[in-house]
This record gives structure tokens, C-alpha cells and sequence, in this order.
């Protein structure tokens, strides 16, 4: 099997040759937008993206246009934001290296294990990109995302990755300054400068030795270990670094708890790896959803070309290493004349690589979009949502998670009238006399809700409405779970009606409510499930759009 993750990926930060004449220059200019967005740490104005990106406002207008319409960003006024939809780029490159599916589980084990935080990089030119993470919540925490690239000089499995490299990759990575990224590393860290103590023979001996080490060339108080994991043909694919801290570890300390851990570990990863399964069908016929009558419909300010070069790297993926010019004009609806000029591109643009009449997505795929998205939560995610549902219904719209027994407020847009509920963000209340707290309540395993409201004890009358009978609760639970929606009649305060409905994770799991409140006199109680309910019901399902997606490879939090 030839394998995604076996091959060589386009150079991190090469000098720009350039572009050939099938090149498609408006997929070249909206790819230059989304790459300076995701430096830029995810929003800038139009008038900045403008100025860095050295490209006409009307370009960048209508590049922000087609993006905003594809879900790709969100345009505040002058602003552009990326969103999670963005991440399908990057998923669809971790989907067809089988990396985070087949090897996160060791990670995670590992992680448990050492009681350390683990993580994944894969070889991206003359740098290191992070493809997958286990934050252990007793380790001290670094701020790398998944997609951030490294320079290989200064983490851990830098040397042995460096130690596969042609002699034409190392007179690049000497010619070139470091390599930039979104975050300040230290001048001279303890050892002196990595750069110039990196070298071929320190990289040979590492090699040799099987592992290779980061004491604090990253960031001052951590150290690393890392072990590199080779494919089914013996080449170096990724590697795996144990990380800590030098509260808890000196390099020397570390090395001796975590490196026969970690070498178990690399050798049951390396074993999984060979029994990938091969892919038995190309990829479904016409699954993209930019490549027809967008142009049409929404008129001149949409790039169809853009839409449609993107479209392609979403072919990729569901375990398809690699797709022909065929099998991507199949997948994505395009002619194959036209197929054939976007992976021309892309392939200029360092994002696929082509062998033998096939190409294949590269880790600097996770560079459009992914690092910023990779450190969002929910709360933030669905802050635009409901500030949009509170604008469509002129009454406050909130999102709450469950902690214990409590409600938690995690996001809130409040309506600004002369009677308005005064609810800020991390406010608690009781779960059984809130709608919100009902739908999470309800979104209980039934032994799991139990126990939650045993926790409870007595149920405290908040106001003369609020339900204290833990049988006629129970009673009233099932039916929200069955109805999926909550109304509450001023059990929480006198004079408040909400209503509210759950937000599911990709499993269909409750794990988050939102709702619209008001004072009574603004609504009745049909007219809350009449007028509102389609619309918290749409926001939700927006909701859960986005954070499927981003949670496709990345453990994203509630909060």
C-alpha cells in the first residue's frame, strides 16, 4: 500500500517559483487570503487583509464573500473571521492519513499512562507540523494547536525526522531563515541556538539512538522526548513526543519514566499502521456543493473557481491516500479538464503532491484555517449564533452546560429593554427549575440523571410555579427528552418564561442547551413554541454543524 503519511509533503516555506499557466489565480489569491487569516490568528478587516495580502479590496470583497458563503468565515461588518467550517480542508487530509483514527488511541493510553501530555507531528518540508494532541490535565499546558508548524530544530522529533533528509533539504533549510509561525520562541534557550547546534551528524546519531530529546528549545520550562514511528516500509512517518515540565521532570528524569513507555507504544502504533486496510471504492460520485450553480445563484461577487478549487480537497479523505485527476473530477462534480487545473494549482501552492499519475494531500492543508480553529470551544463557537437568535427575536439568548447539579452559563446575548433578566456569563442555577437545565437533565442516561438529581437532595422552592415533587420531575423530564424542548413558567423568578433546546456532539450526545428568555407579558407560552422554537431549533442544528466538524479530529471544550 502506498501510503499518505509515507510521503513527502511541499516544502514548509519555500521560495516562491513561479506559478505554471494552468495555474488558477483566483484559487492561488483565496487560498493567500485564508493562509494570511490563520496567521493573523483567525480575524482581521478587510482593509488589513488587503494590505497584507498585497491583493485589490474588490478581490479581497469578493474572495471574503465567497468564503462567507461557503461557511469558511463570518463577516462582522469590516471583519473577517474564520469559522470551524474551515476545518474540513484539514480533516480531510487527517482522514486519509489514518494517523489521528488509528494511532490517537495509543496516544491517549500513553497520555494516561505517564500522566504527560503526547503528541503527534508529521514532517512538513524543513519543519514539523502537529497533527494530533493529548493535553494531560495534570501537565503544565502548551499552547500549540493542531496544524501549527514547528521548527524542526527545536522539537523533539526533529532530528530524526531530519535524519531521512537529501542533501538538497538540508542546503534549503540553511538558506532559509526560521521557519515563522504564530508564536515567539526564545532567543537563546538553555544549550545555546538550536539552529546552529542542529546539524546532520547530531540528527545520524539520534537516529541511531532511537530517540532524540527538546530540553526547553520550545518554550523555557518544557521538555520533550520523542520516538519516531515508521510505515510499513520502514520510512520515518511521524513522530510521537512525550511532553512535561521541569516542575515535574528534568530531562535526564523524564527520559528514564517515559522512554520505555513510549518505545512499547511506537511499536504497537507501528503495527496498527500495517494493518491499515486499502480502500476497496473511489471516493462518492458528485459529493461537493460548490461546483455548480453557486455563480448563478448568488451572483458575480461569488468565485466560483476559489469555491471549486477548495471543493477538491474535500475529495480527498475517508481513507483515500490518493485520488487521480479522475477520481477528484469524479468526487467533486468537475470536468476533468478543469480538475486537472486545480490540482495543477494546489500542487504549486504545496498542498498535494503527485506520484505516479495520483496525488495526494499534504500536512500543509492544516495551514488554511486549522491552528486557530483547533483552540476554540463550544461557548465561542456559538457565540455568533446566538447573538444572531437574539437579534431575529429582539429577547435574550443564552447556552448553558451542566456542572453537577447546577446549570453554568457559558455564552449570552442579552436583550437591552427597560425589563431585562440580568444574567452574565458563569452564573449558576439550580438544573431542575431552569429550561435549560431540563433539556440537559433529559439528556441524561437515566441511571446518570438519577444520580444527578440525587445530588440534589430536596428540591428547594424557588417560587410558588417551581416543581418540587421528584416523581412529577422525573414524569416531566421524559417528556422534554421525548419532545425535545423545555418551557419553563416562572419556576426559576417570578414573571420569567424561557424556552430551550438541547445541542448534540457528534455522537448525539447532550452537551449543551441554548434558549430564549423574556419576561412573560413579551410572549405566551404557545406563542414561545409558535414563533421561537423553529428558530432556537435552526441555531441548534447551526450549532451542531460547526462543532461536528471541528471536533472531527480535535478534542474541542463546552467552555
Amino acid at each position: 500500500m502506498t501510503s499518505l503519511i509515507s510521503s513527502p509533503s511541499a516544502p514548509a516555506a519555500p521560495a516562491a517559483p513561479a506559478a505554471p499557466a494552468e495555474a488558477i489565480t483566483p484559487l492561488v489569491r483565496g487560498v493567500v487570503v485564508l493562509r494570511t487569516l490563520t496567521e493573523a490568528g483567525g480575524t482581521l478587516s478587510l482593509r488589513d487583509l488587503s494590505h497584507a495580502t498585497g491583493l485589490a479590496r474588490s478581490t479581497v470583497d469578493r474572495i471574503a464573500a465567497t468564503l462567507a458563503h461557503m461557511g469558511y468565515v463570518r463577516l462582522d461588518g469590516r471583519d473577517v473571521t474564520v469559522l470551524p467550517g474551515v476545518m474540513e480542508l484539514g480533516n480531510a487530509y487527517l482522514d486519509a492519513t489514518h494517523i489521528p483514527e488509528v494511532l490517537g488511541p495509543h496516544v491517549r493510553e500513553l497520555a494516561d499512562q505517564l500522566d504527560e501530555s503526547v503528541s503527534l507531528t508529521v514532517p512538513d518540508g524543513t519543519g514539523l507540523r502537529m497533527i494530533h494532541q493529548v493535553k494531560h490535565r495534570r501537565a503544565r499546558i502548551f499552547s500549540f494547536g493542531i496544524g501549527d508548524l514547528l521548527p524542526v530544530e527545536r522539537a523533539a522529533p526533529g532530528a530524526l525526522m531530519a535524519a531521512d533528509w537529501s542533501p538538497e533539504t538540508w542546503a534549503e533549510w540553511h538558506a532559509g531563515p526560521a521557519l515563522p509561525t504564530i508564536h515567539e520562541f526564545p532567543a537563546g534557550p538553555p544549550g545555546g541556538d538550536p539552529r546552529a547546534l542542529f546539524s546532520p551528524d547530531v540528527c545520524t546519531e539520534a537516529a541511531q539512538r532511537g530517540w532524540a530529546e527538546d530540553d526547553q528549545r520550545i518554550a523555557g520550562g518544557l521538555l520533550a522526548l520523542g520516538v519516531a514511528v515508521r510505515d510499513p516500509g520502514g520510512r520515518r512517518v511521524c513522530g510521537v513526543s512525550v511532553v512535561s515540565h521541569t516542575s515535574r521532570h528534568t530531562m535526564a528524569s523524564l527520559r528514564d519514566a517515559a522512554l520505555p513507555g513510549l518505545q512499547r507504544t511506537v511499536a504497537r502504533m507501528e503495527d496498527a499502521l500495517r494493518r491499515i486496510p486499502v480502500p476497496t471504492s473511489e471516493p462518492p460520485v458528485g459529493t461537493a456543493t460548490w461546483t455548480g450553480t453557486s455563480k448563478q445563484v448568488i451572483g458575480r461577487e461569488f468565485v466560483e473557481s476559489l469555491a471549486r478549487g477548495l471543493a477538491a480537497i474535500t475529495a480527498f479523505g475517508s481513507g483515500h491516500e490518493s485520488l487521480s485527476t479522475t477520481g477528484v473530477a469524479d468526487a467533486t462534480g468537475l470536468p476533468r479538464a478543469t480538475a486537472r487545473r486545480v490540482l495543477i494549482t494546489l500542487e504549486h501552492l504545496g498542498y498535494v503532491v503527485a506520484e505516479d499519475r495520483r496525488y495526494r494531500l499534504t500536512p500543509r492543508v492544516l495551514e488554511l484555517g486549522f491552528p486557530p480553529m483547533s483552540r476554540t470551544s463550544l461557548a465561542q463557537l456559538t457565540e455568533p449564533h446566538i447573538g444572531a437568535l437574539a437579534a431575529r427575536v429582539q429577547d435574550s439568548a443564552s447556552m448553558a452546560v451542566l456542572e453537577g447539579s447546577d446549570i453554568r452559563y457559558t455564552a449570552r446575548v442579552p436583550a437591552y429593554r427597560v425589563m431585562s433578566v440580568n444574567i452574565t456569563v458563569g452564573t449558576r442555577f439550580p438544573s431542575y427549575a431552569t429550561s435549560m437545565g431540563r433539556v440537559l437533565l433529559a439528556g441524561l442516561p437515566s441511571a446518570e440523571r438519577r444520580d444527578v438529581l440525587d445530588g440534589v437532595g430536596p428540591l428547594e422552592r424557588l417560587t410558588g410555579r417551581t416543581i418540587t415533587d421528584r416523581g412529577r420531575l422525573e414524569e416531566l423530564l421524559d417528556q422534554v427528552a421525548e419532545q425535545g424542548y423545555a418551557l419553563n413558567e416562572g419556576e426559576l423568578d417570578e414573571g420569567l418564561r424561557s424556552i430551550a433546546v438541547p445541542v448534540h456532539d457528534r455522537d448525539r450526545r447532550v452537551v449543551a442547551a441554548v434558549n430564549v428568555a423574556m419576561h412573560t407579558s413579551r410572549r405566551t407560552p404557545e406563542e414561545c413554541t409558535t414563533d421561537l422554537l423553529p428558530h432556537l431549533r435552526a441555531t441548534a442544528a447551526r450549532i451542531e454543524t460547526e462543532y461536528a466538524t471541528a471536533t472531527r479530529f480535535v478534542k474541542i471544550p463546552v467552555i
